[in-house]
């Protein structure tokens, strides 16, 4: 089943998966060691970043290895960048905001 990207950033557990792995490849066993919550929680959570493709495997002998998919990650970049957009010019408008009032109250 192909499953959104953004359900599998929703959830907080798997934004820590995500960077966690973002810092190197690991196995689900060294994944799961850094979370409180089972082995089989962690391949629930590894099972939905890989059905959404934010995560590649990699077998390397009997080990698989989890690493980050960057491309699938630059479409959550790209939608977030509409709104990066956005709050930069209204930041630009209240800085001219304050910057009008600290003139006018000199």
């Amino acid at each position: 089943m192909r499953r959104d990207i953004f359900q599998a950033i929703a959830d907080p557990t798997r934004r820590a998966i995500i960077a966690l792995i973002s810092l190197q490849a690991m196995t689900p066993n060294a994944i799961a060691e850094n979370f409180n919550t089972t082995r089989q929680a962690v391949s629930k959570h590894l099972k939905i970043l890989s059905e959404c493709e934010l995560l590649k495997q990699e077998h390397q002998g009997r080990e698989i290895y989890y690493s980050l998919e960057i491309e699938k990650m630059k479409e959550i970049d790209k939608w977030l960048n509409q709104f990066r957009e956005i709050w930069e010019i209204r930041f630009n408008q209240l800085d001219d905001v304050l910057s009008t009032i600290k003139k006018n109250t000199k």
